[in-house]
């Protein structure tokens, strides 16, 4: 199975459970729950997928229900298996990356403190946090990405309409006015969504991989009512890898 790219460099996953926060660093306890983050899964797929015994599996099942991280429901097809899911909230994770590169004091002088914006100086708080946090070896993506989720729920009906070309040139007006960037269509099919001047990262050092959680939460969620069906969501371009705009292929 594919893992999600980055996940492979965590040295630790973390998850929200009614109980408090969980840290998980056993690897293959880490790749069970890698691999429950992509769908819910038997028993049996856990076992073939992870490469593992089933003895093995087994006791690191137990151990990650007895945290409250996974549950399981009877599989509707043979009653007497289980369906494996998680049941907590996934917060993101802890690697042992490079500290980032950055200049700090020339990126205040140039983009905050010259012009007397506010809008520039959130900015700069919003980057200053989160390049903290990812010199600590923090990524709080998922946090982000739900974020972002609940952002598109709320936005959905003031951009919502039955013609998609109306709704992505509603959308674009919103990017527009909340200055998150200057968004253009560069196909319909499939729906390939560009963004220059991306408030979510133009700003971050190199990182090497897409940084726009966010905008992808806002944008899972908008195509995900529109379409009736789950979207897929998927940056191919982004500021973070070195290009030189953002660009969404929404599936």
């Amino acid at each position: 199975m594919k893992q999600k790219k980055g996940r492979d460099e965590r040295t630790a996953q973390l998850f929200a459970t009614p109980g408090g926060i969980r840290t998980v660093d056993s690897p293959v306890r880490m790749k069970i729950l890698s691999m429950l983050l992509e769908k819910e899964m038997s028993f049996d797929e856990i076992v073939e997928y992870s490469g593992r015994a089933k003895s093995t599996i087994s006791v690191h099942l137990k151990s990650l229900a007895d945290d409250g991280i996974v549950s399981s429901h009877p599989d509707p097809g043979d009653a007497r298996k289980k369906i494996f899911f998680i049941r907590s909230s996934y917060l993101g994770g802890l690697s042992r990356r490079k500290k980032l590169e950055t200049d700090m004091e020339e990126y205040i002088s140039k983009y905050a403190l010259s012009s007397g914006d506010p809008f520039a100086f959130f900015r700069l708080m919003f980057r200053t946090i989160r390049v903290a946090l990812l010199n600590e070896g923090i990524d709080l993506d998922p946090v982000l990405h739900e974020a972002g989720a609940s952002v598109g729920e709320a936005l959905y009906p003031r951009v919502a309409d039955r013609d998609l070309s109306k709704l992505l040139a509603n959308l674009a007006k919103f990017w527009e006015a909340q200055k998150l960037g200057c968004m253009e269509v560069q196909s319909m099919d499939p729906l390939d969504v560009i963004v220059y001047d991306c408030f979510e990262c133009q700003d971050l050092p190199y990182l090497g991989r897409p940084a726009c959680a966010f905008d992808s939460g806002v944008l899972q969620t908008i195509f995900t009512r529109y379409y009736n069906s789950p979207a897929i969501v998927k940056e191919t371009k982004c500021y973070a890898m070195g290009d030189d705009r953002c660009e969404f292929i929404i599936e």
